[in-house]
Formats: C-alpha cells, structure tokens, sequence
C-alpha cells in the first residue's frame, strides 16, 4: 500500500478464475445528475514544471458504501478507505518494516531492470501511475524512461502533493498532471492526459485488492486505453510461506494493528459513526483455498456501534472484513494478461521469487 488507492499492498491468485505548495487555480465543478459525479479541473501551468489537478468522484458514495458494507452479514469495509493523511503515514512506516517485503523486493527489481523496461518500453512515454502515493517508485523511473507526461492518479490528490511539488523541481521539463480517481469503479481519464505511449504504472501489487474479476475487467480496461505502442508496467505478489505472508501483514511492532484500526477513526469521520478502537484488534490470516492474506477488524466484546441513520450490533468475536491480498503464481498472473488482452508479456523476479514486475504490451 502507499497513499490511499495505491497504497493497496496486495497481491493476486493462484488461478486466473480470480492524496505542495499551493496549487492556486480556480475550480470547475460539473455534475452530471443520475450519477453525482464531480469533476473538478486546475488549468496547467504550463510545460515548465507544469501540474494540473483533475478530481472525479462520486459525492455521495462513500456513505452509502460503508454503511451497505457494516450492514451486510459479513460485514466489511474498503480497503481504500485504510488511507486517510494517518493511515497513509502508517503504511509509509509499514514498508521499512523487516517483515514487509513486497516494497523493497519490488524496489529492487525496478533498479536492475531498469535499463531493460526502458528498451522495451521506450523513452518520451505518457507514464500513468496508478495509486501514485508518494511517487517514488514512479520517480525511480523517470531517468531511463524521460516521460512526457507524467500522470499521478490517487483517491486524494492531498496526499500527492509534496511529491509532485519536489518532482516539479528536479524535473522541469516534466508535464505533471494530477488526478482524483477511484479507478477501483472504472477507469476513465480525462482528455488532459496524452494519448501518445501511454505506459499504465501499477505498482505494489495493489492488484491483489481486486477480486479475481474485477481484476481481469480492470487490466482489460487498461488494455483498451493503452492505444498503439501503450503497455502497462505492473507488480505483482507472487505466493510463498503462510509464515512470511502472515509476518508481513501481521509484525510483531503492531505498526500494521495500528494501520488496520485507524480504518475506524477514518469511518467516524466518514459517516459519524463512534467506533472505538479500543474494543477492537488486529487480525491477518492467509487463506490457502483462495490465495489470498485477509485483514480483519475482531471485535472484543457484545457492543452496538451506531451512526447517522443506522447501527450495527456486533458480537464478541465477530469481525469486520478491511482487506484482501491475493498471491499468485507467476504463470497464472502471466495467463491474466493475456486473458486481458495484451500480447507481450516480459517478467522479472528477485532471486527468491517472491516479487514479480511485468512490462505488458499490446
């Protein structure tokens, strides 16, 4: 995980049947009736250190869907909603953790072959990063692949801007655009964003936080806007020991407790609900029949939680469901890609395989 929507730590399965400086703008809104949707524009500076700032999202959405999550039998909770200005802090200090590999292994891919990913993809791209969080990942890149444009794409563009206010600067010449998107709901970018090699950049593995099909219907939807000479650049958690799966989203500091349990705080802000984080504690599990690390809320006593037009009684024991991380096997996440349209397929693991990263094209 990283900054909200991509800081998704997750990974995918075994079967392929599966938010700087100010910004000063002024601030178009535009609603479209049925589906509430706001799009909210910031004109570019210009190509030195250019930035603009798009956000498209639903109004009432959130509310709506966590109170159909807590109400379900079982209940549960987008993970995207794990990424608050806190929340995204404790994920930052989660991936300095020793239990928690995917960051680094992935890091460490990413500079080996850098050289190569530029060969195949090319210099001068549209980079599209998804889930950009903090960026760095992305900025690792920016040397060997020189985009034209880079798009940082995240929930809330807050959360980006100290990164893009210090890519502006060491990259001048970098048209930085910046979007407030929840691709998790369809991906749609505005006509801001070049249409030339568009390189779609997923890192972390937040593809596991997708269900098998909505997985497959995201990357075909990426396929479908990649246009001649796209591709995508995506990483992907690859399956190993129940031991270091559970140690990664469960360490012993309690740094990802803390993660998972300021959800809570998060939905109180959200929708005014009195969730008290005391009553609650940390689970994480890896479930061998779906390939896949759950994260749980378990409540630790009968209590009633309650909020604007509704409540929930919640049982001792009884458990909120906040995230999955679905790993998968090299061939099968190789075989998702196909199935999602694209024709070429590189991939490249750590020593240990535990990571892949995969340069995708059309």
């Amino acid at each position: 995980m990283a900054c909200s929507q991509g800081a998704f730590r997750l990974a995918g399965i075994r079967k392929s049947n599966c938010q700087d400086g100010q910004i000063r703008s002024n601030i178009v809104a535009v609603m479209s009736a049925p589906s509430r949707k706001i799009l909210r524009e910031a004109p570019s500076i210009g190509p030195q250190g250019s930035t603009s700032v798009v956000s498209c999202f639903d109004r009432d959405s959130p509310r709506e869907e966590i109170t159909a999550g807590l109400t379900a039998p079982h209940a549960f909770v987008s993970p995207k909603y794990l990424y608050d200005r806190l929340g995204s802090r404790l994920f930052e200090a989660i991936t300095e953790l020793p239990e928690y590999y995917p960051t680094r292994t992935e890091r460490g891919i990413l500079a080996t072959h850098a050289r190569a990913i530029s060969r195949l993809a090319g210099s001068g791209v549209t980079l599209i990063d998804l889930g950009a969080g903090n960026c760095e990942k992305a900025r690792s890149l920016f040397g060997v692949l020189r985009p034209a444009q880079y798009v940082a794409v995240d929930i809330a563009t807050e959360c980006l801007q100290d990164a893009l206010r210090g890519l502006r600067r060491a990259f001048p010449e970098v048209e930085i655009l910046s979007l407030a998107i929840d691709f998790s709901a369809g991906l749609a970018l505005p006509d801001t964003v070049r249409r030339e090699k568009r390189l779609y950049f997923y890192p972390g593995s937040s593809i596991g936080n997708f269900s098998p099909g909505a997985a497959l219907a995201l990357l075909s939807d990426i396929r479908g806007q990649c246009g001649v000479g796209g591709g995508l650049l995506i990483g992907v958690d690859l399956v190993k020991s129940t031991e270091i799966l559970e140690l990664a989203y469960d360490d012993p500091l309690g740094v990802t407790a803390a993660f998972n349990l300021n959800l809570l705080s998060h939905l109180n802000a959200l929708i005014g609900s009195d969730f008290d984080i005391r009553d609650w504690q940390h689970r994480a599990q890896f479930n061998d029949e779906l390939s896949r690390i759950e994260m749980h809320l378990e409540a630790k006593r009968d209590l009633t939680v309650t909020w604007v037009g509704g409540r929930r009684h919640f049982r001792c024991g009884e458990r909120i469901h906040t995230e999955n991380s679905y790993k998968y096997e090299q061939e099968a996440f190789h075989g998702l890609l196909k199935q999602a349209g694209f024709n070429n397929v590189r991939i490249w693991t750590d020593d240990l395989h535990w990571f892949a990263v995969c340069l995708a094209s059309v």
